[in-house]
């Protein structure tokens, strides 16, 4: 039985949106960016992050979220890790044997990130970075991270990713602050 051009185009049509979409190779990224100064505001030092390590359950996290669009939050939160943290693939908020959290700081809970637009597969709160304020003298901090829970030392919600300073760890003392941006990145490779 042969087809009339207008069936066999429908047809195709069909036959392609029934099958699987290549989605390619995306890779997900943050970048960190941490500014430093003491407390008369006099710049200490600064560093950044290449954290091309989103773990697990964050990878998770996003397909669950974005293609089966289950109990979706928009809320993320940043946290601060003690000296030469290891983020691996299997940690989570609860498990995390490379690193552990710093909660030296002022602020009630960890710092909620105000995102900016997304623009050119990037997301990032460069228009209002995330501002710690170090409680104590002699705090050692390496790294940071983003989880979908606010609680200062919590092991609850997801863990999204983080990662470790270039430069190694840093010693903050009291009254300092710590800004932070982070950028998170999609792209197709």
């Amino acid at each position: 039985m042969k087809m009339d051009h207008a069936t066999q185009m429908k047809t195709q049509a069909d036959a392609r949106a029934r099958a699987p979409m290549p989605l390619g190779n995306v890779k997900l990224k943050s970048t960190w960016q941490f500014e430093c100064r003491d407390r008369y505001g006099t710049l200490k030092w600064v560093d950044e992050i290449e954290a091309n390590l989103v773990v697990n359950v964050g990878l998770d996290d996003v397909l669950d979220k974005y293609f089966k669009g289950s109990s979706y939050t928009a809320a993320h939160y940043i946290g601060l890790t003690d000296g030469t943290p290891t983020v691996a693939a299997g940690d989570t908020m609860s498990s995390h044997a490379g690193w552990t959290e710093v909660t030296a700081y002022d602020e009630g809970t960890r710092g909620a990130p105000t995102w900016g637009n997304v623009s050119g597969q990037s997301l990032d709160n460069s228009g209002s970075p995330e501002v710690f304020t170090i409680s104590s003298n002699d705090t050692t901090i390496g790294g940071a991270f983003l989880s979908t829970d606010s609680e200062k030392g919590g092991s609850s919600g997801t863990l999204y990713g983080g990662g470790a300073f270039s430069a190694g760890d840093k010693t903050l003392d009291d009254d300092d602050t710590l800004s932070v941006t982070v950028t998170l990145t999609a792209s197709a490779s």
